[in-house]
């Protein structure tokens, strides 16, 4: 599933390549038809994440929100002024290429919509299409307030309180490495993120919530909002520290040098030499360092 810096990346797509555009929307597939038909023919207004859900809002207060999912996948193309990334989300390509239009063939309209495009948006410059999200719906400002409401805050978003994820954390007997998947708790970490920011902070994820430190706390979601950070500039989540990489640039680190422990078990760890655990937890891969998170 992409996890938070992807759903900012496509919301940076939106805003970059239709705000202020007229748009068409529709569903070729059929299942968001109504939804479709309530925003055809507004304006965009602003598009912005809010962990893993992104939210576009147009002109006439109605907001498209999906959620990727694990299927879910974003395509844009069009004309030269349409500028931006080729496919953004599941599943996963090599690279997010950004082009321009000399790499491209002269913009003739959209293709031909697959069967399952769930929604189609089309400007008078480019267009962008949507399949396999587990969410796709049209919602008023109030539906989106309740949405936004359950979930916790967003470590990317300005007007993110920490402390909501702090009081979560403090009062819970989970482990730590379950309560930073929880997206009640802090919206936008995912697999990866929670594995290695766990390792770089020295957590044993299984410490029950409550037993952290307030500083272990500050340190976790300043670190998260520094990775996420990272994976909205390159595209791709890099987790490791350029002393640990050396000569090998974050743009140039995935997928050999990304990250410290995720999908790394068995293998020795990178500080220590101590060998790198796996095992599920509340349903997910959860990687660690024995010898560094103790």
């Amino acid at each position: 599933m992409p996890e938070g810096h992807s759903i900012h990346r496509i919301a940076r797509q939106f805003n970059d390549v239709f705000t202020g555009e007229r748009v068409r929307v529709t569903s070729p597939q059929g299942r968001y038809a109504e939804g479709a038909a309530l925003v055809d023919g507004a304006r965009i207004a602003q598009a912005f994440a809010h962990g893993k859900h992104l939210f576009v809002g147009f002109d006439n207060e109605l907001t498209l929100n999906v959620h990727l999912g694990i299927y879910g996948n974003w395509s844009f193309g069009g004309d030269e002024s349409f500028t931006g990334a080729s496919s953004i989300g599941a599943p996963r390509k090599i690279g997010e290429k950004e082009y321009g239009g000399g790499e491209r063939p002269e913009y003739s309209g959209p293709p031909q919509p697959k069967a399952t495009t769930r929604c189609r948006i089309v400007s008078e410059h480019g267009w962008a299409d949507l399949v396999g999200p587990t969410v796709c719906r049209t919602l008023t400002p109030d539906e989106v307030a309740v949405v936004r409401g359950k979930l916790g805050p967003d470590p990317l978003n300005a007007d993110a309180d920490p402390g909501q994820f702090y009081r979560a954390a403090a009062k819970s007997s989970r482990p730590i490495g379950v309560i930073l998947m929880d997206q009640a708790a802090i919206s936008g970490v995912g697999n990866i993120f929670r594995a290695e920011s766990l390792y770089r902070q020295k957590i044993d994820p299984l410490r029950p919530g409550k037993t952290l430190s307030d500083d272990e706390l500050r340190r976790l979601w300043d670190d998260n909002k520094h990775l996420l950070t990272i994976g909205v500039r390159v595209g791709r989540i890099i987790t490791t520290e350029q002393q640990d990489r050396p000569g090998i640039p974050e743009t140039e680190a995935w997928p050999d040098h990304a990250n410290y422990v995720y999908m790394r078990h068995r293998q020795k760890c990178p500080r220590c030499s101590a060998t790198i655990r796996m095992e599920e937890i509340a349903g997910r891969k959860l990687y660690w360092c024995p010898g560094c998170q103790k």
